[in-house]
């Protein structure tokens, strides 16, 4: 690899992807990131990031081409991230073409590639969490939404060429990102996670609000989640990109489920405020879709040999409110 290698962050001004670009500047890496910004405030995230270029993505094909032998390798996180996106054909063009594309790509050229995947592709939750990426285990998932079917049938296509012995990049991973909170998400309107969501109905004076349960076994505000901070999957990244004996699909939580009234805490926590929250009906357009537990299986990262800790909510929120405090 020359010396003028290059990293390519796709999505690289969306969530992950901008602290994915930060990280990799901030240790001096040459980094291009591939996306749209429009109309909207998204530039910001990419603001205090110190980039080699930026490429909107009608032009990455023919970027691709012009750079290949300085390609150090892809992060692509780059997708429809709405799970109420109801256009199969944008989904198709967007989640699946490009991530399989670009597979093909890395797998040709030698190129290490990171994609994002989603707990989507779990559904219901009730095959459980575990990321078993054999043919076999994926084809016991059934998603719930477009978005999740999308992220699932990129991972079954990979596990087919796996199984089948077909090229690979040489070092690859698929993440299945859980309920991932952190700085760099304003953009992201609706979907934003609910821990900014809080901080900002806060700030105003506004009161607290969470889904009310629907389920007797299930206090209200005592849904759970896998909540994983943005920091921590930004390391696990680096971490992929730095070793090179294992690939595979792998879940990025934490392995501990915790309850939307737990989330809420830390909030009021961080924000120095009393606790006083108040609950309200879940719309019924989304009620009998709705997972009421998801927890990340980490077993096979952890054997695959990543050790490092993972941020508690706790701590985790308490860094976030004290970034969005700093940087408005």
């Amino acid at each position: 690899m020359p010396a003028d290698q290059l990293y390519v962050v796709t999505g690289g001004a969306g969530f992950i992807g901008s602290n994915v670009a930060a990280a990799l500047a901030g240790r001096g890496e040459r980094v291009v990131v591939v996306d749209w910004l429009g109309l909207g405030d998204k530039w910001k995230n990419l603001a205090d990031v110190a980039l080699h270029d930026i490429v909107r993505p009608d032009a990455f094909t023919g970027w691709l081409h012009a750079h290949r032998d300085q390609v150090a390798a892809i992060v692509h996180m780059g997708a429809i991230s709405a799970t109420t996106e109801r256009d199969g054909d944008r989904l198709v063009s967007e989640n699946i073409r490009l991530t399989l594309d670009l597979w093909d790509w890395c797998a040709n050229h030698e190129v290490p590639l990171v994609y994002a995947s989603s707990a989507a592709t779990y559904g219901d939750g009730l095959e459980g969490f575990d990321d078993d990426a054999s043919p076999e285990g994926l084809e016991r998932l059934k998603p719930m939404n477009g978005y999740g079917w999308s992220k699932h049938m990129v991972d079954r296509r990979i596990a087919m060429d796996v199984a089948e012995g077909r090229r690979t990049p040489p070092v690859w991973a698929g993440l299945k990102f859980f309920n991932v909170y952190g700085p760099r998400e304003a953009h992201k309107g609706d979907m934003r996670s609910v821990a900014l969501k809080l901080y900002e109905t806060l700030s105003a004076g506004g009161r607290a609000s969470l889904f009310r349960s629907h389920r007797a076994d299930y206090a209200d505000g005592g849904q759970l989640r896998d909540f994983v901070y943005v920091a921590d999957c930004v390391a696990v990244i680096l971490w992929i990109l730095e070793q090179k004996r294992f690939s595979g699909v792998y879940n990025l939580g934490t392995g501990k489920a915790r309850s939307w009234l737990d989330l809420a805490g830390a909030v009021f926590e961080a924000m120095g405020q009393s606790p006083e929250i108040a609950y309200i009906d879940m719309p019924e357009a989304i009620r009998d879709r709705y997972q009421y537990f998801t927890e990340a299986r980490m077993d096979r990262l952890r054997q695959a040999g990543y050790r490092a800790p993972f941020t508690s909510l706790e701590d985790g929120v308490a860094g976030y409110v004290a970034w969005l405090k700093a940087n408005g």
